[in-house]
């Protein structure tokens, strides 16, 4: 078992677990037999959707009493004890039982109850949640999206280092190009902490990313950047934009080859083109934010996604252990 990745799964979190816990362990398995799964949550329900479907080589379940609940306030969470699926998941991690967590619970109680299990990287002073978005020529890492309001230049510097280093660990073979968030691509645009970490990055020599100054929010989804680098605050509101404007889209076309039987023979005779087009756009192939800047990785599955996005989630959390991230970040900041 030296050679397997050992995820810890919180199992109860999320909207249908631990069903689609469970069934996205089992479909992750199918394509990916190097995973060892140590699963939190109720023993009994756990059981009764595993037994059979997963050689017991491949899994350990850890009963626990508790479960942090989708209304919990952070506060509340980290109050519920130590006895719930989310903290005792994050605590094998914490004991190096497990390289890294999972959870598709509550994210607020997820960061908190991340942070007070686990320590900060030296020399990082504030963890970032980062995602994969798609983009013309494949994938790019967007973070902060809304672990920190309000950062320091020093705080950009350490999310483009650590945007790159989980860029580097996932596509291995790739140097990433790596920018800032701004409201325009001229030098003197920006509030004056952008323009300071502008200044850091442009003077700063890495063979871990080429720095490629700005971005603007309508060049996210070229694929000439691969590390988008911002506040949480922007990054937050650039993240809802694209989802909801990727949903206007979809919903829009679905009336159009609805509305009218020329519409729905289009609908027939592009259907090809039309699946290739849902499935770029599918959520699901981008599930799995990653909270990073502690000593070891914490993936945040969307609590509403099914089996599939969460199969996804473990593929990114496989990726990145393999990827040696947190050893790349130590390297490199």
């Amino acid at each position: 078992m030296s050679d397997f990745t050992k995820i810890a799964v919180d199992a109860m979190g999320g909207d249908g677990s631990p069903k689609k816990i469970i069934d996205g362990i089992i479909h992750s398995h199918k394509s990916d037999k190097k995973n060892f799964f140590k699963i939190f949550g109720s023993k009994i329900e756990i059981e009764h959707l595993i037994k059979d479907k997963l050689d017991k080589n491949f899994y350990e379940i850890i009963h626990t009493n508790n479960i942090v609940k989708s209304t919990d306030s952070p506060l509340e969470a980290a109050k519920r004890g130590k006895d719930t699926s989310m903290w005792l998941a994050i605590e094998s991690v914490k004991k190096k039982e497990t390289d890294i967590v999972i959870s598709a619970g509550n994210t607020g109680a997820l960061l908190v109850i991340a942070k007070l299990n686990l320590k900060m990287i030296e020399n990082i002073d504030k963890p970032a949640l980062s995602a994969l978005w798609p983009n013309k020529k494949g994938m790019s890492v967007v973070l902060d999206l809304g672990a920190n309001i309000e950062c320091s230049s020093k705080n950009l510097v350490d999310f483009s280092i650590m945007g790159a280093s989980l860029y580097k660990s996932l596509y291995p073979n790739e140097t990433p190009n790596t920018a800032l968030l701004n409201i325009g691509s001229e030098e003197l645009k920006g509030n004056e902490i952008i323009k300071e970490t502008f200044q850091i990055l442009n003077d700063k020599k890495s063979d871990n990313f080429n720095f490629s100054g700005y971005i603007e929010g309508n060049e996210i989804m070229d694929g000439n950047v691969n590390v988008i680098v911002s506040d949480g605050f922007t990054g937050n509101v650039a993240l809802k934009t694209a989802e909801g404007t990727a949903n206007f889209i979809t919903n829009e076309l679905k009336k159009v080859f609805k509305r009218s039987v020329i519409g729905k023979i289009s609908a027939i005779l592009n259907y090809s083109n039309l699946n290739k087009f849902k499935k770029r756009l599918d959520p699901r192939l981008y599930n799995g934010a990653i909270f990073i800047g502690l000593d070891s990785p914490v993936v945040k599955s969307h609590g509403g996604t099914d089996f599939i996005g969460f199969s996804n989630s473990l593929n990114v959390c496989s990726k990145i252990v393999r990827g040696d991230l947190i050893n790349k970040i130590r390297e490199n900041i």
